[in-house]
């Protein structure tokens, strides 16, 4: 087997969660498309490295606060604001007060409510306030971390819980080859890309947390709607990307460099 057909699933991952042009014939076929859940870290690695590269330029021509206005549109863009439709999605159905089979209604709709736009605006203002608040020595590592440890979280979530709505949906397929592979996979990429790029403690740390946090969220999600969605998992990966920003802001606030 040629190593472009090895990376088949990489690539039809790749094409499924961005908008960037990656050739159909490069995905395979159906069996490709189903594994594809299996690279979602490696396809936030790749995210994160871009946004980390477009970010080293945002700086050289733009004041700090307006580059990380320009690093949170590349992420948007590059997704094709995927996620953060799963987020708007969720917060309108979680916050609505209604019952599990009002709650998949409400993901289904395309319009965004009160809730959904706050989420969104609350989850970009921290994210905003937290990159203009990083140390300037980890801005890269971290910009790379925050993509990766999202995706990760979906493989984490996708694994763990049962998919939510009887009848299939969108992101019904990634329950269908969902093994201990996937986990094994996305606890590899996020311990080595952790420890490679924030090293021992820091990079522990961010592990621990992105682990805490995906387990926090999927046992929300199981018990609202007895599972995950596609908007669940959307929503999981835009919360799971402020962890290392968290994590490395917060030590950085308390003197936890030593």
């Amino acid at each position: 087997m040629s190593v472009l057909n090895r990376l088949q699933p990489y690539f039809s991952a790749l094409r499924f969660l961005t908008i960037l042009p990656v050739p159909e014939a490069w995905c395979g076929g159906q069996e490709s498309f189903r594994k594809s859940p299996d690279w979602y870290p490696l396809v936030g690695l790749t995210i994160g490295l871009s946004a980390a590269l477009f970010d080293l330029l945002m700086r050289l021509l733009l004041p700090l606060p307006a580059a990380s206005v320009m690093v949170l549109i590349f992420l948007i863009a590059i997704t094709g604001a995927l996620h953060m439709d799963g987020l708007a999605d969720s917060a309108d159905a979680f916050f609505s007060s209604r019952g599990r089979e009002r709650m998949l209604e409400i993901m289904k709709d395309s319009c965004a409510g009160p809730m959904g736009v706050t989420a969104i605006v609350l989850v970009l203002l921290l994210k905003l306030s937290l990159l203009t608040a990083l140390p300037q020595q980890l801005r890269f590592e971290v910009l790379v971390l925050m993509p990766l440890c999202g995706r990760c979280s979906i493989s984490l979530l996708s694994y763990r819980l049962p998919y939510a709505r009887p009848e299939g949906g969108t992101a019904a397929f990634t329950n269908d080859t969902a093994g201990s592979g996937r986990v094994l996979v996305a606890l590899l990429v996020l311990t080595v890309g952790s420890l490679a790029l924030l090293g021992g403690a820091k990079g522990l740390l961010v592990i621990v947390a992105t682990i805490a946090t995906s387990v926090f969220l999927g046992g929300y999600c199981l018990k609202k709607i007895g599972g995950y969605t596609g908007d669940t998992l959307g929503a999981c990966c835009e919360l799971v990307d402020l962890v290392p920003l968290l994590v490395v802001v917060v030590l950085a606030r308390v003197g936890g460099w030593a």
